[in-house]
């Protein structure tokens, strides 16, 4: 189609995981190849797309209220065609389209990729549903539009689930797990990198799986260092690596390649060998606190990130004050915290000794205080050092710099406030610490 032939307006809003990013950021390309204007503002378009998440009860609330919220555009604003896309979509297609006549048309997690097809169809009244194979496949997809500004991208290295979690609805949501060659993500990297990228974050389900698959052994550890190849690329950062296949070869990896953050989030859910049994996570605390060891010998600064699930069915009172004594002892620096969901087609959600929801959050803030304490005290540790600051934004009323360290990932952990830098945003530049918060540093560029 000549691009000049067709002007709707299309807007593209995003909830839930930085992986629904990733796909917002592939539609993004697609819809401006085919000639739409891609806003900002939902108000303007005449077309939203809403990708959705369908985690957890809280995910799913707030997609079904954006939906609700976008479709007031029909009568407020310029709005013609409503999609939604995403994981709500994937498991619920047939009620969204059957209660929420509001919608124009739907696809599902592994179809996006017919997007123009869907908002074309959308735009002429057919409300297209395009919910199949939850397998989308990320092979030959190089080239996503990010916005301008943009330093910090996320890459997707591997799609979907093999692990049985007990709790966890994302396999029946992205199918099962499937490897991106190196070649392709290394591709991926140099566009990114080509549109002014600095960081990238790998991502999966469960990263350290990766290219089982496909190379028969899992071979994270070389995809770091052929990513780390890539001009213009100065970080590499490593998501969701669970512990069952965190090898030596990638401890090495960590250790020896300058590229590659000094930083590992690595999801361990709870520290309880009755409750991770429960759970069906792989490993028992014995194995954690090796791994932790072993990982902090290898790297002395690392900074350490896991998440947390508290409520899960059936946790007793001691159980969770020993997960309090787990994380005071092991000290993460950077910890999320989620309150157990009970999500229908879950194992855990037959389980009869549900916990009352008032518990669940009162653990919740409880671990919350603990780590506070805890991340205080790790942060004090930088007072005085230099480190590497990516600079990222300029708050001008305060008239500070705003960026990040590469102990910190994007969005979920901590920034560092620059005074005295010069330059422009993007920039890697060394600053000496003189300030420590809770979660938060400040300091002056060197």
């Amino acid at each position: 189609m000549d691009k000049t032939a067709t002007k709707e307006k299309v807007a593209i809003i995003t909830l839930g995981c930085e992986k629904n990013l990733v796909d917002s950021d592939i539609m993004s390309q697609l819809i401006d190849e085919r000639g739409y204007l891609l806003v900002d503002d939902p108000q303007e378009a005449d077309v939203v797309i809403v990708n959705t998440c369908g985690f957890i009860d809280a995910a799913k609330e707030e997609s079904i209220n954006t939906i609700l919220e976008v479709a007031d555009l029909k009568e407020s604003g310029n709005l013609k065609s409503l999609i939604v896309a995403g994981c709500l979509t994937q498991r619920y297609k047939e009620v969204l389209m059957d209660e929420m006549p509001e919608i124009d048309g739907i696809v599902g997690t592994g179809d996006f990729d017919k997007i123009n097809q869907i908002i074309e169809e959308s735009l002429e009244g057919k409300k297209p549903i395009f919910v199949g194979n939850p397998a989308f496949s990320y092979e030959n997809v190089t080239r996503r539009k990010v916005d301008a500004g943009t330093y910090s991208a996320y890459i997707k290295i591997a799609e979907g689930c093999d692990n049985k979690c007990t709790f966890c609805i994302i396999p029946q949501l992205r199918g099962a797990f499937r490897s991106r060659t190196i070649e392709s993500i290394v591709a991926e990297a140099k566009e990114l990198a080509a549109q002014g990228v600095k960081e990238v974050n790998l991502i999966a389900q469960d990263s350290t799986n990766y290219g089982f698959d496909i190379y028969g052994e899992r071979v994270l550890h070389k995809l770091l260092r052929e990513v780390s190849k890539v001009d213009g690329i100065e970080w590499i950062r490593l998501h969701y690596a669970y512990p069952g296949y965190f090898t030596d070869e990638l401890i090495e990896e960590m250790a020896a390649n300058p590229k590659v953050c000094k930083y590992v989030d690595m999801p361990l859910q709870h520290s309880e060998d009755r409750v991770l049994k429960r759970m069906l996570r792989p490993g028992r605390q014995r194995d954690t606190r090796e791994l932790v060891a072993k990982i902090r010998a290898a790297v002395p600064d690392v900074a350490l990130r896991t998440s947390i699930i508290v409520g899960f069915p059936g946790e007793t009172e001691e159980e969770f004050e020993n997960l309090k004594a787990f994380l005071r002892e092991i000290k993460f620096d950077r910890l999320g915290v989620f309150t157990y969901s009970q999500e229908e087609g879950t194992a855990a959600a037959r389980l009869e000794d549900q916990l009352p929801q008032d518990v669940i959050e009162r653990r919740a803030n409880e671990l919350m205080e603990v780590q506070r304490e805890i991340a205080s005290e790790r942060n004090g540790r930088f007072v005085g050092k230099v480190v590497s600051v990516l600079i990222e934004g300029y708050d001008g009323k305060n008239n500070v710099y705003i960026g990040r360290s590469q102990f910190d990932a994007s969005e979920i952990d901590g920034e560092v406030f620059v005074t005295g830098y010069k330059g422009e945003l993007g920039q890697i530049v060394p600053v000496r610490i003189t300030h420590s918060y809770d979660f938060d540093l400040a300091g002056e560029v060197i």
